[in-house]
C-alpha cells in the first residue's frame, strides 16, 4: 500500500462550483471510509503521515481541503455551520452514503455540525482536541497561546525554520497559507508559501464560543458513538471542555493523553491511531 507522504493530490468539482483538493489512501472493503477534518488553517500537508498510514491499513482514509483552504477553490466560510455544509457537499460528490468522521480542533466542531445537519451520513465520530459549542469560557485564546503563534501582522520572509517550529510546537498546531490558492503547485512550493506567510492569531470560537446552555442541548441529537480525546495540558482547548463534551453526548467515551497539549494526536500517533482503529472497529 502507498504511504500518505507519497500519494498524489486529487481534485473533484462539486455542484456548488467549488473544486475540492483531496487525498485518498487505503481501500478496505469491509470498513466505512474515514473522512478527516483539519484544524484551523490546516491543509492536506499538516496531517502527520504516520497517523494517516495506520488506519489506512484497514479502511479508506480521506483528507481534504475545505472551501477556501489550501488548494481548494472558493472563499473560506466564516461560520462552522457553513464549513460543515461544504464538507457534506464534498462527501456527497465522492458518492459516499455513510462515513466515519475524525475532526481535529476546528475540525471537531465541524464534525459535530455534520452529525447534526446530516445524521444519516455519519456512522461513528472521533473528536480530537474538542469542546462543545456554547461552553462558557472558550471565547478567545489565552495571551500566551497568541504569543506562541505570532503577531497580528505576518513577518516578512517568514520566521526562521527553527523558531517557527518551536512556536508551533508550543501552540500545538501548524502553519497554513492564508494567501492565494496554489492550484497544481507541488508540495515544496506550497510549503515555501506557508513559511512565508505565518499564521495570524484570531479569537478562538467565534459564534461557537458564545456561551449558551440551550446550544449545548443540541448535542443530545448526536446519537452516534463518539470517541472524545485530548491532551492533559492543552492550552487552546483545555481538557475540562472535552470532559464536558463527552458528558453531554448520549453515547461517548473519552481518553486524555498524559503530558500532551493540543497536538497530542501527533505526539501519540501510534497509540491514538490504535485507539481510533479499535473504536471504529467496535
Amino acid at each position: 500500500m502507498s504511504a500518505y507522504s507519497t500519494i498524489e493530490t486529487l481534485t473533484v468539482s462539486a455542484g456548488n462550483g467549488i473544486v475540492y483538493a483531496y487525498r485518498s489512501l487505503g481501500s478496505g472493503t469491509d470498513a466505512l471510509p474515514l473522512v478527516l477534518l483539519q484544524h484551523f488553517r490546516g491543509n492536506l500537508d499538516n496531517w502527520d503521515p504516520a497517523l494517516i498510514d495506520a488506519p489506512a491499513q484497514e479502511r479508506r482514509v480521506i483528507t481534504f481541503d475545505n472551501t477556501g483552504v489550501g488548494a481548494t477553490s472558493g472563499r473560506t466560510p466564516n461560520t462552522v455551520a457553513a464549513m460543515a455544509d461544504d464538507a457534506i457537499t464534498f462527501i456527497d460528490v465522492l458518492g459516499l452514503d455513510k462515513v466515519d468522521l475524525l475532526g481535529f480542533s476546528l475540525g471537531s466542531f465541524v464534525a459535530q455540525e455534520i452529525a447534526l445537519h446530516r445524521p444519516d451520513l455519519v456512522n461513528r465520530i472521533v473528536l480530537a482536541s474538542a469542546a462543545p459549542r456554547g461552553a462558557a469560557g472558550i471565547h478567545g485564546w489565552r495571551a500566551d497561546v497568541i504569543a506562541a503563534v505570532g503577531g497580528r501582522e505576518p513577518i516578512r520572509g517568514g520566521l526562521p525554520g527553527g523558531l517557527l517550529h518551536r512556536r508551533l510546537r508550543r501552540a500545538g498546531s501548524g502553519p497554513v497559507p492564508p494567501g492565494p490558492h496554489l492550484h497544481g503547485a507541488d508540495r515544496e512550493t506550497r510549503r515555501a508559501h506557508e513559511l512565508a506567510h505565518p499564521p495570524r492569531p484570531v479569537r478562538r470560537g467565534g459564534r461557537v464560543g458564545i456561551p449558551g446552555h440551550a446550544v449545548l442541548e443540541r448535542l443530545q441529537a448526536i446519537t452516534q458513538p463518539v470517541f472524545v480525546a485530548n491532551g492533559d495540558s492543552d492550552p487552546m482547548i483545555p481538557p475540562r471542555y472535552s470532559y464536558l463534551l463527552a458528558g453531554l453526548l448520549p453515547d461517548a467515551q473519552i481518553k486524555i493523553y498524559p503530558d500532551a497539549a493540543h497536538g497530542f494526536l501527533f505526539q501519540y500517533h501510534k497509540e491514538f491511531a490504535a485507539d481510533v482503529n479499535t473504536f471504529l472497529g467496535t
